[in-house]
């Protein structure tokens, strides 16, 4: 019987990194500030160092995250573009290495003055390039989005059997805490990224707010299908949406009504619902998703 090796890559996870570029807008003692995590992995000719110990063709991780900092040096800028950058210069420059996807996270941070900042509680942006040596791949998104519709949210007609005890309401709170990522049709050589990425953000916060909820799957769709329609650039949007219930709580035995007023937020087990909307005419993903 034959044993064969297959698929393989490794990386770098998690690369913390933050950087502050001086005098901005000419501005002498204006600064401004970019807090991002960093992944790499790598994929290619690496056969030699699992089968044989063999490292000549590895380039150690430790060598990615300082290829990162160095990046830097010369200013990070659009999150995909910087990512770009990284993955263009590992498939182009190390013979063994046939495919990057860097992974990025960016934290906001909010102004106080030209030189402090507080950190914001907003949602994490994203993104992932990915790169072949010939094609390059953008996935951007958007992570830890909360979003809570405190009425106006409904579950009923659903399917029972003899183990369903949830009972049907036509008003009910409704809370989720949502992964969204978007293809790119393809990567134009000048692109205003976070202008990008505000017009998507802002198409997922305004459907949430404005929709009549059914179900968190009517959610999900109708706000994959809106960014597809406002957004025209993007080929496909996937979705990951927990329903994460807030619990009444019985103060009846204190003599206290109820109306929905106080709850209990709790965090498992929770529903989880996951999705994909794409245009009919998307092109192919290739390796968007890798």
């Amino acid at each position: 019987m034959g044993i064969t090796f297959g698929d393989n890559q490794y990386g770098k996870v998690e690369c913390r990194l933050v950087r502050v570029d001086r005098d901005v807008d000419g501005t002498p003692g204006r600064n401004s500030i970019k807090d991002i995590t960093v992944t790499t992995t790598l994929a290619g000719d690496f056969d030699a160092t699992h089968l044989h110990g063999d490292n000549s063709g590895l380039l150690p991780t430790d060598s990615h995250k300082n290829a990162a900092y160095a990046f830097a040096k010369d200013g990070i800028g659009e999150l995909e573009d910087f990512g770009l950058r990284l993955a263009r210069y590992f498939v182009d420059s190390i013979d063994t290495v046939k495919r990057a996807r860097i992974q990025l996270h960016e934290y906001h941070w909010d102004r106080v003055n030209d030189h402090a900042f507080v950190r914001s509680g907003r949602e994490t942006r994203t993104a992932t390039i990915t790169y072949n040596g010939t094609t390059a791949w953008a996935v951007s998104g958007i992570r830890d989005l909360a979003l809570f519709q405190s009425a106006g949210s409904q579950f009923h007609g659903f399917l029972q059997d003899e183990y369903t005890l949830l009972g049907e309401t036509r008003d009910r709170t409704y809370a989720t805490l949502v992964q969204a990522s978007w293809r790119h049709n393809h990567i134009p050589d000048s692109h205003d990224w976070t202008a990008a990425y505000q017009q998507a953000r802002d198409s997922l916060i305004d459907t949430f707010c404005t929709i009549r909820s059914h179900s968190t799957q009517q959610v999900l769709y109708t706000m994959g299908h809106t960014l597809l329609t406002t957004c025209p650039t993007l080929a496909e949007v996937r979705l990951h949406m927990p329903n994460l219930h807030h619990l009444h709580i019985d103060l009846s035995p204190f003599g206290m009504d109820n109306h929905e007023e106080v709850l209990y937020p709790s965090d498992r087990p929770y529903g989880l619902m996951e999705g994909s909307i794409q245009r009919d005419n998307a092109p192919d993903p290739g390796l968007a998703w890798w």
